[in-house]
């Protein structure tokens, strides 16, 4: 068995004296491991991080055996990340969310959704953004989609500024008004009428988050017996601290 595909590196954990198991978003294959020979080598070692693109070469005797990796890196974006505390926490939550899909199971809009995400991470404000889309595409993905295009209690496909907490659908501010301390905040960035044209707020990533955080933990994180990852709440806190001190500046 072989195969070639384009993959994101999720993980890496050592594997005997010299080799490392290396977990991959592949575009065509989904949720991939392997063996690479030498993995825990100086050589490979700042290849095989969290975050960097690879072109990968996949052979194995049976497809249900673990195999062996040959990788060559296409996109190395680690040695950017490990600067900044927010991409270190962000790459990790996102592979965490990343194992939320079944081994094995192609999924390539989430592969070119998590490729657009890491390319755009440089800027605090619009890593949290891209963070929160991506939560909202893997609760789709999982079969937990949100409906924001359209108010479920009047069917008005604008200003729509409120979430119902039980359905996922998107409200309208009149509709909403009787029971707005009950409803989540929609943030103008997730609008669907809105396309980004009103940038966002320190209130809108606070809001965001709460929004997909919610659902991710109803709808798929408590029925599997676990929790938000730590990175993820780290990756928060790192937001909210740059946004501070660039407040203060």
């Amino acid at each position: 068995m072989e195969w070639s595909d384009e993959g994101i590196i999720l993980g890496v954990r050592r594997h005997g004296e010299a080799g490392a198991i290396v977990e991959l978003l592949t575009r065509g294959h989904g949720r991939h491991l392997g063996l690479v020979r030498g993995g825990a080598s100086s050589r490979l070692r700042p290849l095989l991080q969290p975050g960097n693109s690879v072109l990968a070469v996949w052979r194995a005797r049976l497809d249900e055996h673990l195999g062996y990796y040959q990788l060559e890196g296409t996109r190395m974006r680690a040695a950017t990340m490990l600067a900044s505390s927010h991409a270190v926490y962000g790459i990790t939550h996102l592979a965490s969310l990343a194992r939320l899909l079944p081994e094995r199971d192609p999924h390539e809009d989430i592969y070119e959704m998590l490729e657009r995400t890491l390319d755009d991470f440089d800027d605090v404000g619009d890593a949290a953004t891209h963070l929160i889309r991506f939560e909202l595409a893997m609760l789709a993905e999982l079969g937990f989609g949100l409906d924001l295009s359209a108010c479920a209690a009047t069917g008005a496909t604008t200003d729509l500024i409120y979430v119902s907490p039980k359905s996922g659908g998107a409200v309208s501010r009149t509709a909403g008004e009787p029971w707005r301390e009950k409803l989540l905040r929609l943030p103008d960035f997730l609008r669907e009428d809105n396309d980004g044209r009103n940038g966002w707020s320190d209130q809108d990533l606070r809001d965001g988050f709460d929004l997909t955080g919610r659902f991710l933990l109803r709808n798929v994180l408590e029925p599997r017996g676990q929790g938000h990852s730590d990175a993820r709440d780290g990756f928060i806190n790192a937001v909210a601290k740059h946004l501070a001190r660039a407040a203060i500046v």
